[in-house]
């Protein structure tokens, strides 16, 4: 029963992930892997991914519509809170003022924290209030 809900949460895990991926984001999976995107000057969009509901429902495609929104980031990027520990952990480290929160997304600029948009502005929330907390994120930072 273990080894079932195992392979069942390794599926629901790649599918997030490629979600991500095939949505035009870098996965950042080391400590490394962030630094080298999150400390260099310019703009940065983090997706602070995870498995829970509101990740899949309102968070990712919330996170692939920017994609596509006139104002855009220089990068384009998202770890795994709950996987990819480390990378994540570094990324939070970046976040400075805010506490840890899966699913949420990091505004950055010049290696700085702008905004973040936390669980609690996501989960309970349609998808075109997130995309709109967003869109005036970008508009603010990015522009």
């Amino acid at each position: 029963m273990y080894m079932d809900f195992q392979m069942f949460m390794n599926d629901v895990v790649q599918t997030a992930r490629q979600e991500m991926v095939e949505g035009g984001y870098q996965e950042l999976k080391t400590p490394e892997e962030v630094d080298n995107v999150l400390s260099k000057p310019g703009t940065t969009f983090v997706m602070i991914n995870s498995v829970c509901g509101c990740a899949g429902g309102i968070a990712r495609p919330s996170a692939l519509y920017m994609k596509n929104y006139e104002v855009q980031a220089d990068n384009y990027v998202t770890v795994f809170a709950g996987q990819d520990r480390e990378a994540t952990e570094r990324a939070r480290s970046y976040f400075t003022g805010y506490e840890p929160s899966s699913p949420s997304f990091a505004v950055i600029k010049d290696g700085k924290i702008q905004q973040m948009i936390e669980r609690h502005e996501i989960e309970g929330h349609e998808p075109i209030e997130v995309v709109q907390k967003l869109e005036k994120s970008f508009d603010t930072y990015f522009k």
